[in-house]
């Protein structure tokens, strides 16, 4: 078990890492997703023992390592920047640790054929890092710490540097390892996409701050906070204040001009609220250029621009009296500055107060997309 209490990490007057507690469980997987900045390899490094808190403590197994130097703890480390050992060959490298940790001749033999196979290694094992390519020199590097056999394994965005299509399948690949063993893993990532297919528990920060911890699941679909909810969708969430009266949520408020004006019911499990100040908050693939169902919503929205992808297309909009994106699947060429029908649906409304706080209940999602941005839920 790791648990930090209260950590905070400064340098200076900047505020790194503030009063971030958690707790890892032995045999998970958890994720620490954030934007640039937002903390993660900080983190990291006062997990592993590489940086000491400037307050709180970090707990291992129920010790207080907070002072503990990382060569006394049990762990192992991956940067998106590879670090390997120059003069090894690739399976030198990935067999080190176990070398000094002096095990038998036959376990790193089965061990390094075994985390070879899984990263796509073996016709290189023979080779020095510098006789391999980036992507190459990354594998090596995480197959090392795999192979390591460490109770805490930290991965900082280790799939950033490889090519699309092994970056998919280890992606795929990494929660079996994850499951098969006892240790705790913790992978950074700034991609709401990748959390949600390693799954385990995911913690969202944000300049330094916790703002939230659970399975990754209930996280995405239950965020606290507007702050969460926009950490966790990738294209960026799109949100309005508004003002309730009655059984409408106006987007526009009292201070504004009233053009662009789009009235939205309120939905019924949210029919109770008082009036007021409120935000509400859709993600980007539940806009949809046709009705979605039942409890459907249609308002104005104005091109400004468009994004095909090939399969997707990604329409910005003047919608909402705010700036929104819808992703729909399908090649649409609408004309700018044309006038279309957006539909959503009401269940999908995220509802904040004014402080930007969660509103119970919240709206149930149906499924599980197999990303942050793409899918059906």
């Amino acid at each position: 078990m790791l648990e930090l209490r209260e950590v905070s990490k400064r340098v200076g007057d900047a505020v790194h890492i503030r009063d971030v507690s958690i707790r890892l469980e032995p045999g998970t997987l958890n994720v620490l997703l954030g934007p640039t900045l937002a903390g993660k390899t900080t983190l990291m490094r006062l997990m592993a023992g590489l940086d000491r808190p400037t307050s709180g403590t970090v707990w291992a197994d129920g010790v207080d390592v907070t002072g503990l130097a990382v060569q006394k703890r049990d762990v192992a480390m991956v940067y998106q920047q590879f670090i390997n050992y120059p003069a090894l060959t690739v399976y030198e490298n990935i067999a080190s640790p176990m070398r000094i940790a002096r095990r038998p001749k036959a376990e790193i033999d089965e061990t390094v054929a075994r985390v070879a196979a899984l990263l796509k290694l073996e016709p290189f094992l023979d080779r020095l890092p510098l006789q391999l390519s980036g992507g190459q020199q990354q594998r090596t590097a995480l197959a090392r710490a795999l192979a390591k056999n460490a109770r805490l394994v930290l991965l900082d965005e280790p799939l950033a540097n490889l090519d699309y299509k092994l970056r998919e399948e280890l992606r795929a690949e990494l929660p079996k390892i994850f499951s098969q063993s006892g240790a705790i893993f913790v992978y950074a990532t700034a991609e709401p996409e990748e959390a949600l297919l390693l799954g385990g528990h995911t913690a969202t920060l944000h300049e330094g701050s916790l703002t939230q911890f659970g399975p990754t699941v209930d996280v995405y679909r239950r965020p606290n906070t507007l702050l969460t909810a926009r950490t966790f969708s990738d294209p960026p969430l799109n949100w309005a204040r508004v003002r309730k009266v009655g059984g409408v949520f106006h987007t526009h408020l009292p201070d504004e001009p009233p053009e662009g004006e789009a009235d939205v019911p309120v939905p019924p499990a949210y029919a109770g609220l008082a009036d007021g100040a409120y935000v509400i908050g859709l993600r980007p693939h539940h806009l949809a250029l046709s009705p979605t169902g039942a409890d459907d919503v249609a308002v104005d929205g104005y091109v400004q621009a468009i994004e095909i992808t090939g399969s997707e297309t990604y329409v910005h909009l003047d919608c909402l009296n705010t700036d929104c994106i819808m992703l729909t699947h399908g090649v649409h060429e609408l004309p700018l500055g044309s006038t279309v029908t957006v539909h959503f649906s009401l269940s999908r409304l995220m509802v904040f107060d004014a402080e930007d706080v969660a509103v119970a209940p919240q709206a149930e999602d149906v499924a599980v997309a197999p990303d942050a941005g793409k899918g059906a839920d």
